[in-house]
């Protein structure tokens, strides 16, 4: 049946806009100006994003699958005890499709490619924001529990991925609406140095997964003696944060392809190898979380505070609202901003520019 239907061209590295063109890699680049239904058929043609879009787009469905399987297994309409767990496998639901969305459909135009990534950005920091909630509720150590860090855990947590959402989409444009000029070019992020728009991008997400895991990493590398939360969960959260830091290695590293560009366009990239990492850690810390979850039960229920509504899907729900207010803010300016075919980067580069 795809013998019968014309998959679109693929392109070089020096065939594409400077905004489209990845570190080290050299051909399989989609049409800059790819219609929707391109967009699609892409899909089953090797080019360098169709790993990167499947790879989290299967997950998505398994991730489903066992949100599902709690919502029909438990009674989570009367027991405030799984809510934490529901808001993080929807979060865990959610940043797989979205950045499997956003890869897919990214090589519309400059401005679809920028639109995308900020709803990327705003499912990653949801994610983050529902590792905190589950984190509060079941794997904090027994010695802070219900200490003043506990309490004001999820607040900050909550603060922390506004934050997040908003210096990650700044990371691709700056902050335009400050700035109705061609001159703004010259202020965004990309334009003056891809490097440091993707070093505020890591930080952007760093920041909040390394507060996220303060209580996890106590448990596991300080805590010693009375306080301590020793279990058969511990060996889990080991194995996610190792995939954890592999996955920032190798979004910081561009590593194997940076050490033979060319030759990791279309099959193990960093960025595929990304994916598979942070999909595989997220395996292990949803593991993790249900049996500290089941095992710590009868001892949290007795000693914690009360699960609430607002501390789990009021958290999660404001952090959405919030972040799709600075989606709007970004895109809104992005599409208002007046055009100049002719505005270049500095150098005569045009990474992060607009050519619409």
């Amino acid at each position: 049946m795809l013998s019968l239907i014309r998959l679109p061209r693929v392109f070089t590295v020096h065939q594409v806009p400077k905004a489209f063109q990845e570190d080290s890699i050299i051909s399989g680049y989609r049409h800059p100006r790819s219609s929707a239904t391109d967009c699609v058929l892409s899909l089953f043609q090797l080019t360098n994003e169709t790993l990167n879009i499947w790879t989290h787009f299967l997950p998505t469905w398994y991730f489903l699958w066992k949100l599902l399987t709690v919502v029909l297994m438990q009674d989570v309409w009367h027991d405030a005890y799984t809510w934490p767990l529901l808001v993080f496998l929807v979060s865990c639901c959610v940043y797989p499709l979205a950045s499997s969305c956003a890869h897919t459909f990214s090589t519309m135009s400059t401005s679809a490619r920028h639109i995308c990534f900020f709803f990327d950005y705003g499912a990653i920091s949801l994610y983050s924001l529902g590792s905190a909630v589950t984190y509060s509720a079941y794997v904090m150590p027994d010695g802070w529990l219900n200490s003043t860090f506990h309490k004001y855990f999820i607040s900050i947590a909550v603060f922390n991925t506004i934050i997040s959402t908003a210096m990650a989409c700044y990371s691709r444009l700056g902050l335009p609406f400050l700035h109705y000029n061609h001159d703004t070019l010259k202020r965004f992020p990309e334009c003056q140095s891809p490097k440091l728009g993707q070093l505020i991008r890591i930080l952007s997400f760093a920041f909040p997964y390394l507060f996220d895991n303060i209580p996890l990493f106590y448990r596991l590398f300080l805590c010693s003696g009375e306080g301590c939360t020793v279990n058969d969960a511990n060996a889990l959260h080991y194995r996610h944060i190792t995939l954890a830091f592999l996955t920032a290695f190798l979004c910081a590293t561009h590593l194997p392809e940076r050490l033979a560009p060319g030759r990791f366009d279309f099959i193990g990239h960093s960025h595929q190898l990304f994916h598979v990492s942070g999909i595989i850690g997220t395996h292990f810390q949803m593991q993790a979380i249900e049996m500290d979850m089941r095992l710590r039960r009868q001892w949290l229920s007795e000693r914690s505070a009360p699960i609430t509504l607002s501390g789990t899907f009021g958290a999660a729900a404001l952090c959405v609202s919030i972040s799709l207010v600075i989606i709007y803010l970004f895109t809104l300016c992005l599409l208002w901003r007046p055009t100049n075919r002719k505005a270049q980067c500095p150098n005569g580069k045009t990474r992060g520019c607009s050519r619409d």
